[in-house]
């Protein structure tokens, strides 16, 4: 997929993207997502569960959903009153089951319960977007996807690196900041720096190792 049309990074762009990348590649050297799962059916609706929640949280109600619905042929023929009641400590618990039954009868509809390994095949199914879409491909398989969560958003529009809101925008222009080779890498990276250091409320300005390359403000005192 072609980067946002309007976007083209110069040389300094680029390398200063790569610093950025290089030191967070150094701080976490391997990283990946906290959400426990055993294939990419567990991983698609594990991810859709963690809207808005924690995921410890989701790692204790997801061994629920699977234990009592294995299957998207299972979640889809689902009572949602029970799912609800399985799901309720997820937060938005009508929405995301809704979602979750949603995406298990497309899943079986359209792609004889097998998870599909492309984008534009994923974001197919109701209650699964590109952020959602983008951490299975890069998780489970290691495909080339950048996913934006507010995290990916708060700290790369810290570090001038993107001053997009919107979170396509801010994919397609990390899409063409950094190597495609480099995409699967990046945004857990950027996520558990989000909530290591560079905290929406209380950055730990004072300790960051990017603080050079940063021309957001030091709000915060060192305790």
């Amino acid at each position: 997929m072609p980067a946002a049309p309007n976007f083209s990074p110069g040389p300094d762009e680029k390398r200063n993207a790569r610093v950025v990348l290089n030191r967070l590649k150094k701080r976490y050297p391997t990283m990946q997502t906290a959400l426990e799962y055993r294939d990419a059916w567990q991983l698609l609706v594990a991810t859709v569960l963690s809207a808005q929640t924690t995921d410890e949280n989701v790692n204790r109600v997801a061994p629920q959903v699977f234990s009592r619905w294995p299957t998207p042929e299972d979640l889809a023929g689902a009572n949602p009153e029970e799912v609800e009641e399985v799901v309720f400590s997820t937060g938005f618990y009508r929405q995301k089951t809704k979602s979750i039954i949603s995406l298990a009868a497309d899943l079986v509809e359209k792609y004889d319960g097998i998870v599909p390994a492309t984008l534009e095949e994923l974001v197919t199914l109701r209650g699964v977007g590109r952020k959602t879409a983008s951490v299975v491909l890069a998780e489970v398989w290691d495909i080339p996807a950048i996913a934006v969560d507010t995290h990916v958003k708060r700290v790369t529009n810290r570090l001038g690196l993107t001053k997009e809101s919107d979170p396509q925008k801010i994919e397609f222009e990390l899409r063409a900041l950094h190597p495609e080779k480099e995409w699967s890498g990046i945004s857990m990276r950027y996520i558990q720096f989000g909530r290591d250091v560079c905290d929406a409320r209380r950055p730990l300005c004072w300790q960051c190792p990017l603080a050079d390359r940063c021309a957001y403000p030091d709000k915060t005192r060192r305790p």
